[in-house]
């Protein structure tokens, strides 16, 4: 087929290698006419099959997208699993997400940092190029560390095991006369049965084998590295053929891979188990991790994930069910899916709950597509804009975008507030095409705005729907609730308020609770009998890591949940009382509490000595302390959330530790310390930096890395010191706009 050239008509293709019935096709003809006609060539691919395939990119693909589920993580019924999406250099800084990109510190040792942010959302809010926040990092570790510990050859000999057993269940299926789809393959063979196919399921599934149907005449038969000659022989003895010795060839001569892949030495080192352990220990303790110290990420809700509510998810009864396993095998895992949502719904005081989503942003989606195909439905498929406070996290109007809604922004007031004025303004500018307003609560800055019903009823006497951001519910629930407040959709954040674990980045779970209206549109899947408004590959999503969260509840009952809450709030509340006569408390109620989390202002401190938030940051790391979310949602601010699970004594230690630093900056500021050449400036420092023979600072080596007495117990040194953020963005530059582009008038 040849694709027109005319511009805006054709945008792309997307193949699967090897495709849905197992064939293996070439397309460096596709790719030719594909780019003739403008377009862009992307293809999924298996990357175990890609250690024996020809590489996409060596046959035309622009992208090449794919899971890494089958690199030794759990089925999971679903979940959680890493994509991963790899493209042409031209095409980098389009990519949906962040990259790890290599830099220099200081002293010109190698260091990793994010780069390319051409994507986030923070920045281009709604022109984000995509609404991804919570990615599925810990996944990506785990395939990653699959790949480390067999490295190429041990890959190769998997895939060449799995290519060769498919292989002689192909020869044995036609010696018997039967026939495949296809005349190639690797390890996917579908199989022309008749009227044979169902029979053939049902009796494999008596034997313990769940096959794919794929029509009423075809079935489909995978085979992993788990799988053994004496279980294809069974399989195959359901329709009476034998196991044969003899091996058909499933790769196209052409196709095959000739290039080597993974040769970086880390893919070679590491192939004992007594290796891997010490190379994952020693990764491990580069990481300022909960396990060292408190995370008080603002927005982000690191509290504890116990060992008690972990350890469901090693069990086989929960990571080895297949996604679209018989409803018969499901029984039980449906059921835990079934009760977590209730319980869910009881907390939000909503009508229904689904899980599908895989992540806050996903979850944000997932409402919005609901409140559309609502107004739709109702023949108000010009109700099409969201209003958005200019407070609100990146993601939500990269969401609304997504979803098909415009955005109008929002103004806040000198508290942060949403300004009712303007939001009531806006209401009536855009009544007849107002879809819905996008609020979080609390608000990003850390405060229970109370003029939130006001908010959703003036909303709703417009005909709009409020759809609220949960990133916050650590300070609801037990006390409010979104349902209460008023809200038509909620989503939550399982990997925040209900313990699965952040993973660095992922995995996560965002689940949405709706009203009564909005229940018939919540995400449907083909397995649940409606296709509509689907955001997830599986009905329910992530589905393994949601028992996290059922035993976090189970365990804490009511009682333990609402006390959870309050002991967040008071954290927080005790920690802005005693920073605030160090650092101003930006935004407050009107009792001049917080909410779960308080700003701290360090630009007065800026203007007077020079020392950035960045700074501060970086010298918490030499206290031991990971750092707050820095200047978000407010420039050269911190946002702090010490959550439930810190003692008093821990919040103690990075109170002091913070009114030590601000002593450090009434040295800068007194003329005590040099303006450039101080500890605040040059931090963190490394166990090489300090212990070097050469020390050219006018502060001494135990201010460097003893700030405080306690560090001299036990102490976390940091791999690397200061990164040259310059050197990293060198080739990755971001070019985007400031935020200002993007208000209207």
């Amino acid at each position: 087929q040849d694709f027109p050239a005319d511009e805006g008509v054709f945008s792309g293709v997307l193949v699967q290698y090897p495709n849905t019935l197992g064939s293996v096709d070439d397309y460096e003809g596709l790719a030719k006419k594909v780019h003739a006609g403008g377009g862009v060539l992307v293809v999924a691919a298996d990357p175990l099959a890609l250690t024996m395939l020809k590489e996409p990119g060596a046959f035309g693909a622009d992208l090449c997208v794919g899971s890494t589920q089958r690199f030794g993580v759990p089925l999971g019924f679903g979940g959680p699993h890493a994509a991963y999406i790899a493209c042409r250099d031209v095409l980098k800084r389009k990519l949906p997400g962040r990259l790890v990109g290599v830099s220099v510190d200081h002293a010109g040792k190698p260091a990793y940092r994010l780069a390319l942010q051409t994507r986030e959302q923070h920045i281009r809010r709604d022109k984000a190029t995509s609404n991804i926040c919570t990615a599925q990092v810990l996944l990506a570790v785990m395939a990653s560390m699959y790949a480390v510990y067999h490295g190429p050859d041990g890959l190769r000999k998997i895939a060449s095991r799995i290519h060769s057993l498919t292989g002689r269940m192909a020869s044995s299926l036609k010696r018997s006369g039967f026939h495949c789809v296809g005349s190639s393959f690797f390890d996917t063979l579908t199989v022309e049965l008749g009227e044979k196919a169902g029979e053939f399921v049902e009796a494999a599934a008596s034997k313990g084998y769940n096959l794919r149907l794929v029509s009423a005449r075809q079935v489909g038969i995978t085979l992993d590295e788990t799988v053994t000659f004496r279980e294809v022989d069974e399989v195959l003895g359901c329709l009476g053929v034998t196991m044969e010795s003899e091996e058909e060839q499933g790769l196209p001569e052409g196709l095959a891979r000739s290039s080597s892949f993974l040769d970086n030495e880390v893919f070679n080192l590491y192939h004992s188990e007594t290796e891997m352990m010490r190379y994952l220990r020693r990764l491990e303790g580069k990481d300022l991790a909960l396990n060292e110290s408190m995370i008080a990420l603002g927005s982000c809700t690191m509290k504890l994930n116990a060992a008690s509510e972990m350890m469901p998810v090693t069990w086989p009864e929960v990571g080895s069910i297949h996604p679209f396993a018989p409803a018969e095998q499901t029984g039980g895992y449906r059921l835990m899916l079934e009760t977590l949502e209730k319980w869910l719904a009881e907390i939000t005081q909503f009508a229904a709950v689904s899980l599908q989503p895989n992540a806050g942003s996903q979850g944000e989606y997932a409402g919005l597509l609901a409140i559309r195909r609502y107004h739709q439905d109702r023949s108000n498929p010009d109700r099409d804009v969201c209003l958005i406070p200019l407070s609100a996290h990146g993601t939500n109007p990269a969401s609304a975008v997504m979803a098909g809604f415009r955005v109008v922004p929002i103004k806040c007031d000198e508290e942060g507030n949403i300004d009712v004025e303007d939001l009531q303004s806006k209401c009536e500018e855009h009544s007849s095409h107002l879809g819905a307003l996008m609020v979080t609560y609390p608000s990003t800055h850390g405060v229970f705005e109370e003029t939130i019903l006001t908010v959703c009823e003036t909303v709703h006497s417009h005909g709009g729907q409020v759809y609220m951001d949960g990133a916050n519910m650590n300070a609801q629930v037990g006390l409010c609730s979104p349902g209460g407040i008023g809200a038509d959709v909620c989503h939550l954040n399982l990997h925040k308020t209900f313990c699965i674990p952040h993973g660095g980045g992922g995995p996560g779970v965002g689940p949405i609770g709706v009203a009564s209206h909005l229940v018939e549109y919540l995400p449907g899947h083909a397995l649940l009998g409606d296709r509509d408004g689907a955001v997830s590959a599986a009905p329910w999503g992530s589905a393994s890591i949601n028992v996290i969260s059922w035993m976090y509840i189970r365990m804490m009952g009511v009682a333990g949940l609402v006390a959870a809450t309050k002991v967040a709030l008071l954290n927080a509340n005790y920690i802005a009382r005693r920073l605030k006569d160090y650092f101003p408390v930006l935004y407050t109620g009107a009792k001049g509490r917080v909410a779960h989390e308080c700003i701290i202002d360090l630009r007065p401190l800026q203007k007077e000595s020079g020392i950035t938030v960045e700074d501060v940051a970086k010298r918490l790391i030499d206290y031991g302390f990971h750092a707050p979310t820095m200047s978000w949602p407010v420039a050269g601010t911190l946002m702090i959330e010490p959550t439930e699970s810190e003692s008093k004594e821990e919040l103690d230690r990075f109170c002091e530790a913070m009114v030590s630093i601000h002593g450090e900056i009434q040295k800068v500021i007194s003329g005590a310390w040099d303006a450039e050449n101080n500890a605040l400036r040059r931090a963190p420092h490394t166990a090489e930096m300090v212990s070097c023979d050469d020390w050219d600072r006018p502060y001494s080596r135990e201010l460097a890395a003893f700030p405080v007495a306690r560090l001299r117990d036990h102490k976390f040194w940091p791999s690397v010191g200061r990164i040259d953020n310059v050197h990293g963005d060198r080739n990755l530059v971001c070019t985007c706009e400031g935020v200002e582009a993007y208000l209207e008038d």
